[in-house]
């Protein structure tokens, strides 16, 4: 059952905050030193300070076999969907990554069904949903011709939207109840030796000087993005059905594309208005359009 306690909903506004902006730290951590290094150091810097906050707040780091199915279906998802979300990052704008990850309530809330026994995608939820694709596809079809090879960061964080998606629904599936933290220390546990064997089997050498800029974005994505954002959104996904946790990445396109242009001076064409207008209408149906017609056809209603 949904938790829709303040404490709940200030985590789910954390998390909207933190993925916004996100892409455009993530796009900033891997200028001149390499996408691999910028990943590999933000993960690094998450669990070196996870793992003394789960001390230190006194929390259980829990070692049974239910306990490790989570922390392996998070730390694969932690992995596999940010190493392509890094790679593809080289390719397209910052605002794009977010925008593309609007893709992931389709994916997950398919999945939510088939495995989780979720509400089905159905009547006016389904059409908010639509709404809000087919806002994407404006976004997109406004910035194809950014350039030759976009397609390659394209098709690397369509990649990544499947990972997540999958990451996020085993996550629910294994059904472990733990703080939002513990999970992320488990999945970074995984994560970390992964992202440091890829750095030992790929031909790139490390920077000898990281510039401030690069330097600060890998410090706020280790110790906000990683520790602070991934804790936050365990705990949302404890609280919340999956689908609608993914329903994070519809809101999260629209400030991405706007700090994208105010940050970074990306380009944002009157198809992206339409198109981030769309995704607002579409997560406006989603969440309140079901619940209003209920109230319009409802015998109390009608007789008032």
């Amino acid at each position: 059952m949904a938790d829709n306690s303040p404490g709940v909903l200030a985590a789910y506004l954390g998390v909207v905050i933190i993925w916004s902006t996100t892409p455009l730290a993530i796009q900033w951590s891997g200028q001149e030193v390499g996408f691999l290094f910028g990943v590999t150091a933000r993960m690094v810097i998450g669990v070196v300070l996870c793992a003394p906050l789960v001390m230190l707040l006194r929390l259980s780091m829990d070692w049974h076999a239910q306990a490790l199915r989570a922390y392996l279906a998070a730390g694969l998802g932690i992995y596999g969907a940010m190493f392509c979300v890094y790679w593809g990052a080289q390719f397209i704008p910052s605002g794009w990554i977010s925008v593309i990850f609007g893709l992931t309530p389709i994916v997950t809330g398919l999945l939510a069904q088939r495995f989780l026994g979720e509400t089905s995608l159905g009547g006016v939820r389904l059409l908010g949903i639509l709404s809000g694709i087919l806002g994407l596809g404006v976004v997109f079809l406004g910035s194809l011709e950014f350039s030759y090879n976009a397609w390659q960061g394209i098709a690397a964080v369509l990649v990544a939207v499947i990972l997540h998606s999958i990451s996020t629904v085993w996550t629910k599936r294994v059904g472990y109840q733990a703080h939002g933290l513990v999970i992320t220390t488990g999945g970074l546990l995984v994560a970390v030796p992964l992202y440091l064997l890829s750095c030992w089997i790929a031909p790139a050498s490390w920077p000898a000087e990281i510039p401030l800029k690069v330097a600060a974005s890998i410090v706020y994505l280790g110790v906000v993005a990683t520790a602070g954002g991934f804790s936050l959104f365990f705990l949302v996904l404890r609280h919340m059905d999956a689908t609608r946790v993914a329903l994070l990445t519809l809101v999260t396109p629209v400030l991405a594309l706007w700090l994208g242009r105010l940050f970074n001076g990306e380009q944002l064409t009157p198809g992206i208005v339409a198109g981030t207008a769309l995704i607002l209408f579409g997560l406006v149906l989603y969440q309140y359009g079901e619940r209003r017609i209920r109230m319009l056809l409802s015998p109390e209603a009608i007789e008032q």
